[in-house]
């Protein structure tokens, strides 16, 4: 297998699978902030995952550029990982 297939599902599968986690960190302690139920909210983010990693794996295969799905894979997950960090910390103090 060539290196850079191998690159690219590496990113596909880890960035994918960041990108989907932080999204549903996120959206998992911005509904629960709006009142709705703990395990409401992850039930429907959980569910919405399975539309959300198929296409980024997709994509990661399809973009010209390997940095870039880099940067959007991995700047999105630290992103809302960090959000959804800071907002749990907001909402159990």
């Amino acid at each position: 297998m060539p290196l850079s297939l191998i690159h690219r599902l590496a990113v596909a599968l880890f960035g994918g699978y960041a990108f989907t986690w932080g999204l549903v960190a996120f959206g998992v302690a911005g509904l629960v902030a709006l009142g709705v139920d703990f395990h409401e909210a992850e039930t429907a983010l959980l569910l919405l995952a399975f539309l959300v990693f198929q296409p980024l794996f997709l994509w990661a295969f399809a973009a010209a550029s390997l940095v870039r799905v880099w940067a959007v894979l991995g700047g999105g997950a630290i992103f809302m990982t960090a959000a959804a960090w800071g907002l749990q910390r907001v909402l159990i103090a």
